[in-house]
């Protein structure tokens, strides 16, 4: 490590970037007593998500985007013993709620142009399953790093099949396929609003849909299940998985600067392929026609693990945060026993990707200083 590394300001991968009225809306929820998990607060944060997306969908706020997925599931009847499809190139959560219902993961590979779950592999997969007298339940796919999965190939599949999609717009708020926003694909989807998301409430998530009965059951569910009763009823298992309307203060604050956010992250992305694109090899992900990505986070593809690692170490050094792109699930030891369904693609992406420092926060000469290390190392 560099001795000199502590006195270099840090450089974060993707932080926090507070608009100004967050507070306000905190602190009247603290004038008002409304430290709970329900309140005007989490009224107020879903009708600005409603708004934002612009369509006829019924947005309830959790306590995070897992809980989101988790109850995504339940909703679509999965239970234990299914079999549920899930894209591999992404983040363990997509996965893991499967598990929680003690349902089996199948995880399908990705394609190039986008990154996310290959349409081909995907109906390999249900063709297979279905021949074993075994049809999966859902299908969980990902807009990764901003950039949305090819739409309409993938609802093709899900209508043909009668297999409903669980839409992980996680990292996606924002972003866009054919005009449309991320979160309105899917029979359900959800979003994350994790401290290192495009806004962020610290923690938290949210369930989408077109459904008002299913918004209305993930919030019956979401605040354990209780039955219309004077006394304590519960007919079906709930969880504790509501917003507070404290975090959903920082959430409506956010949600007045989502524009300003979206366009610094897509600008940070041009800033790094306008200065590293000419050098050899460095490949970026384009964005598709139709295609608009919140670009949450700017990855480049190295032409090799080794040069991948001499970035990622020197950046390191000079006290820079950087991360290597997901490492795809049927990779994972907890799920080395489940089926998956590969082609290279995203084996390949976590040997060479790189994510760059990506916050709405950077500043000019955090960028060119990033810049300047990879140039070094590639040169």
């Amino acid at each position: 490590m560099n001795p000199n590394i502590l006195h270099k300001t840090k450089i974060w991968l993707s932080s926090p970037h507070m608009g100004g009225n967050e507070r306000r809306y905190v602190q009247e929820a603290f004038d008002t007593n409304w430290v709970a998990p329900l309140g005007p607060n989490v009224d107020g944060f879903e009708n600005d998500l409603k708004s934002f997306l612009q369509e006829d969908c019924h947005v309830a706020v959790l306590s995070s985007g897992t809980a989101a997925l988790h109850l995504g599931l339940i909703l679509l009847g999965v239970k234990a013993g299914d079999e549920v499809l899930c894209q591999s190139f992404t983040f363990s959560a997509s996965a893991n709620p499967i598990k929680y219902l003690g349902a089996n993961p199948i995880f399908i590979d990705s394609e190039k142009n986008t990154w996310n779950i290959s349409p081909k592999l995907l109906e390999e997969a249900i063709r297979e399953r279905l021949s074993k007298g075994r049809k999966p339940k859902a299908i969980v796919a990902v807009h990764l790093y901003g950039m949305p999965y090819m739409v309409d190939e993938i609802k093709e599949i899900s209508l043909r099949y009668d297999i409903p999609i669980l839409e992980d717009s996680a990292e996606a708020l924002g972003s866009m396929y054919q005009g449309e926003k991320c979160g309105t694909f899917g029979d359900i989807a959800i979003l994350s609003f994790n401290g290192n998301k495009i806004i962020t409430t610290s923690g938290g998530g949210a369930l989408l849909t077109k459904d008002e009965y299913l918004r209305d059951q993930a919030v019956f569910l979401a605040t354990q299940a209780r039955d219309s009763a004077p006394h304590y009823q519960h007919s079906v298992v709930g969880h504790n998985y509501r917003m507070s309307n404290v975090l959903a203060g920082i959430g409506r604050g956010q949600m007045e600067v989502i524009e300003d956010r979206i366009e610094a992250r897509r600008n940070n992305y041009h800033f790094y392929k306008e200065h590293l694109q000419s050098l050899n090899n460095i490949e970026f992900l384009d964005e598709p026609d139709g295609f608009f990505s919140n670009r949450w986070l700017s990855c480049i593809l190295a032409p090799s693990f080794e040069i991948r690692e001499a970035i990622r170490l020197s950046l390191e050094d000079e006290n820079i945060d950087s991360r290597p792109l997901w490492k795809p699930m049927h990779l994972q030891p907890v799920f080395a026993r489940c089926q998956s369904f590969v082609n290279g693609v995203s084996e390949d992406l976590f040997e060479r990707g790189l994510c760059l420092p990506s916050g709405s926060n950077l500043e000019p000469q955090d960028l060119e200083r990033i810049v300047k290390n990879v140039k070094r190392i590639v040169q």
